[in-house]
């Protein structure tokens, strides 16, 4: 019994760390991403929208190094639910992972309010025109290719060793330059509910919630194919 407790305890503690990275990160991700939309705004457009984008871009790449061995860093539901349907991430930590990045998202949302004000809807994201079905097409397209960038890049056993943080940041950051005049360039569900919670702004919320994660499905079929049913790949199942 007292064997059994040691090897327990740890495997608890080792879960706790991983769930509270993925809310850490995902409060980075959050605070610095909407934080820089929120500032363009207080500035007059002193960031401008590349500018914006390519902070996205940077925090994430930062933070897969920084956390990337404590978590894998998810910090993206439709991420976390690809690689549980793909087999490379147990059940029992799908919930506490998504709860922690709702968690962290909302709380930067609420730091950013008390801080800077209600200023440019908080980040949220919002269709161009009010054209759901546009940014519906658009944004699982986007996580489509953001997802196939992560299992090339970071799983991937052929891949070069080292550069997944650079390739995910830079797709994320050239995705965002690209559509997110048209779409807000979401391509994660809590970075659209932080602000979206937090400013009272619903409007065609849950496309930002069906569209990623339908467009990570579709890169886990789509790598499938690429990486001889996964073999190719090392899974983590610890």
């Amino acid at each position: 019994m007292k064997l059994a407790a040691r090897v327990i305890r740890p495997s608890i503690a080792h879960g706790q760390r991983e769930v509270l990275a993925e809310g850490v990160g995902t409060f980075i991700l959050v605070f610095v991403g909407t934080g820089a939309v929120m500032v363009n705004r207080i500035s007059n457009g002193a960031l401008t929208h590349l500018g914006i984008s390519f902070v996205f871009g940077a925090v994430v790449a930062a933070l897969i190094y920084t956390l990337g061995h404590v978590s894998s860093a998810h910090f993206n539901p439709a991420v976390t639910l690809a690689f549980w349907t793909s087999g490379f991430f147990p059940r029992k930590r799908v919930l506490p992972y998504i709860f922690a990045q709702c968690v962290g998202a909302i709380g930067a949302s609420a730091l950013l309010l008390v801080t800077l004000g209600s200023v440019a809807n908080l980040g949220a994201t919002l269709p161009l025109n009010d054209n759901w079905q546009q940014s519906l097409i658009l944004e699982t397209v986007l996580t489509c290719i953001l997802m196939l960038v992560i299992l090339g890049s970071g799983l991937d056993r052929r891949a070069p060793i080292g550069f997944a943080g650079l390739a995910i940041g830079l797709t994320v950051g050239l995705e965002a330059a690209c559509m997110g005049p048209i779409t807000g360039a979401s391509m994660n569900p809590v970075r659209s509910l932080g602000p979206a919670l937090v400013a009272g702004i619903w409007q065609h919320h849950w496309l930002y919630w069906v569209a990623p994660i339908v467009g990570a499905q579709l890169a886990v079929l789509i790598y499938r194919q690429l990486s001889n049913n996964f073999r190719d790949i090392a899974p983590d199942r610890d």
